[in-house]
């Protein structure tokens, strides 16, 4: 008779999403994830699928938190550019702090190119991303915060944008001034 698997799959996916996060998926093993599901592979098979359905599960899984975090920011009675300005500073944050920085990001270099539900899932979360940012700062245009005489589709398509940039120029160059200064401009850019 077979054995029922029973694990609480929602908490093994955080686990797996943690290890692709911080190895990447190339250098993620099947032992890596299953030690970190505590799981065995059998299990994981029987469950979710292969690797690279759990990759995809995984990646899901990150722009679903994104995408609740954002729906929060945006449903918060504090001011849109207060908002803007936390969101931008803790971006800078994370890629300056955090060795793993933006799992969406790394996804998008290392798999994206390769795995088309990767990529549309990744697209889904880009355009999410953009609209927060565009609706932000529209209500920011609206009371005032922002110079109205801006567009706010294409500062929410730049900011996307450099943010991506300023992981990029981090990776290499490992300068946080640098990052902070960027980020300052910005915010300056906006409310000049």
């Amino acid at each position: 008779m077979a054995r029922n698997v029973e694990f609480d799959e929602a908490a093994a996916i955080q686990k797996a999403m943690e290890v692709f996060w911080k190895k990447g998926y190339n250098a993620t093993s099947l032992r890596d994830l299953t030690d970190a599901m505590k799981i065995n592979s059998s299990s994981l098979y029987n469950t979710i699928g292969d690797k690279q359905e759990l990759f995809v599960r995984c990646v899901q899984h990150y722009t679903d938190i994104r995408k609740e975090d954002w729906d929060k920011r945006l449903s918060s009675e504090r001011s849109p550019l207060a908002i803007l300005k936390d969101y931008i500073h803790e971006a800078v944050n994370i890629i300056i702090n955090c060795e793993d920085s933006c799992m969406a990001v790394k996804s998008a270099f290392e798999v994206a190119t390769n795995d088309e539900r990767v990529k549309k899932i990744l697209a889904a979360d880009d355009q999410r991303s953009y609209q927060f940012l565009h609706n932000l700062i529209k209500k920011a245009m609206d009371k005032g915060e922002i110079r109205d005489d801006e567009d706010p589709a294409l500062l929410a398509d730049y900011f996307n944008s450099i943010w991506t940039g300023w992981y990029e120029s981090f990776i290499l160059h490992g300068d946080p001034i640098k990052i902070k200064r960027m980020a300052e401009y910005f915010i300056k850019q906006l409310t000049k």
